[in-house]
């Protein structure tokens, strides 16, 4: 396929900033945000009937109504209706570390954008990052984080036009580096945030899954926010089993694809892991015949990855630049929950390949047309295979 043919016109104002909210004034005049993970929207794609839900419906398939008489939409909440005793959700259960710090050049105090990758040397203090404005970094240059604080960093290397390798001139044990490096950065919420708004302390829960467990992402796993605590408890109640893999999600999700020809795209690769324990939870789901979902692009990339070809999930260690555009033949999961990406995304051409790009780029219209958010703090789509 073709990258003009996932272009479509998205409203500026339907791409959410931060996840849905309820505020609360204080007596002192600051107002409070409390923060819910499962309170967006929820569209239903069918994909073997071609059919969409969007609105809540009785048990004789009428839709529910609001005071006003107008059609409920369905919440988030209402996935677990979709699935039955013994079905599996997988999730990527990486973990988000606080990616992007601000420094300043020596001699001149440019204020200068950090991006940390991934800790290439752990005796030396070595990271991969990328840096911006990367044209006033050169090797040699130090880079200050605190105006009288220890944390100092030389530039070393150059790896791409905005890559580059840092040595921390920092004396002190491994974790005690890494606790203070932390404390300096802030959530890596994806540029189309930042360019609005600057990160909170908020953000750093809020673009978090909450069954992170393994370090190593520098953008979240995002369909995974809008699992609160509450939803994962009322799917075990009704017998829904999960498994977790682990997906180190980096940024070629969000960097702009540069040619036409979709098949002369190369993904940058992640590190990923899956595990005995999720192969046999996975396995027995779908030898019983039960419903196996994929929570998100990051966990159907992983679960493509290591499926084998007899259709069931084996035990892998290593990196995937797996990129799924339609049209692609899924051999694990039959089912699917995704974010509404952005145009000509690569999120969005891996939805159109498991849910069948006429559906999806309808499901898309549908979308904009009613005001649904768009982005990771956005809302949610679900694709069923029935």
């Amino acid at each position: 396929m073709k990258l003009s043919q996932f272009k479509f016109k998205l409203p500026e104002n339907q791409v959410a900033l931060e996840p849905v909210f309820r505020a609360f004034d204080n007596p002192d005049g600051t107002v409070e945000k409390v923060y819910s993970r499962d309170a967006c929207r929820l569209m239903v794609i069918h994909r073997k009937s071609q059919t969409i839900d969007m609105y809540k419906q009785d048990a004789d398939g009428n839709e529910l109504k609001d005071a006003d008489g107008n059609p409920q939409y369905l919440g988030f909440r209402d996935i677990v209706n979709y699935f039955d005793e013994g079905d599996v959700f997988v999730f990527n259960d990486t973990r988000v570390f606080p990616a992007r710090l601000y420094g300043t050049k020596e001699k001149t105090d440019a204020k200068i954008e950090v991006f940390l990758l991934r800790e290439l040397n752990e005796e030396l203090r070595l990271w991969d990052v990328l840096v911006e404005p990367a044209r006033k970094i050169r090797i040699g240059n130090k880079l200050f984080f605190e105006e009288d604080g220890p944390m100092v960093a030389e530039v070393i290397d150059n790896t791409t036009s905005r890559g580059r390798t840092l040595r921390f001139l920092y004396d002190c044990e491994h974790e005690e580096f890494k606790r203070e490096l932390y404390s300096l950065g802030e959530a890596p919420l994806p540029r189309y945030i930042v360019d609005k708004r600057h990160a909170t302390e908020d953000d750093m829960e809020n673009f978090q899954t909450i069954y992170a467990r393994h370090e190593g992402a520098v953008t979240a796993p995002s369909t995974g926010l809008h699992f609160s605590r509450e939803l994962m408890k009322l799917m075990e109640i009704r017998g829904i089993e999960f498994a977790y893999v682990t997906v180190h999600c980096g940024l070629g999700n969000f960097e702009a694809i540069e040619v036409e020809d979709l098949t002369k795209h190369k993904m940058n690769s992640e590190q990923m892991h899956v595990d005995d324990e999720a192969c046999r939870i996975v396995n027995t789901a779908k030898a019983d015949g039960h419903r196996v979902c994929a929570v998100g692009v990051s966990t159907m990339r992983a679960t493509e990855t290591a499926v084998g070809t007899d259709g069931f999930l084996k035990a892998y260690e290593g990196w995937t630049n797996k990129f799924i555009f339609p049209p692609y033949d899924f051999g694990m999961a039959n089912s699917m929950v995704a974010n509404f990406y952005h145009p000509e995304s690569v999120m969005l051409m891996t939805t159109a390949a498991f849910g069948g790009y006429d559906i999806v780029m309808e499901a898309y219209n549908r979308a904009v047309e009613h005001g649904y958010r768009f982005g990771c703090y956005g809302d949610a789509l679900l694709i069923v295979d029935d």
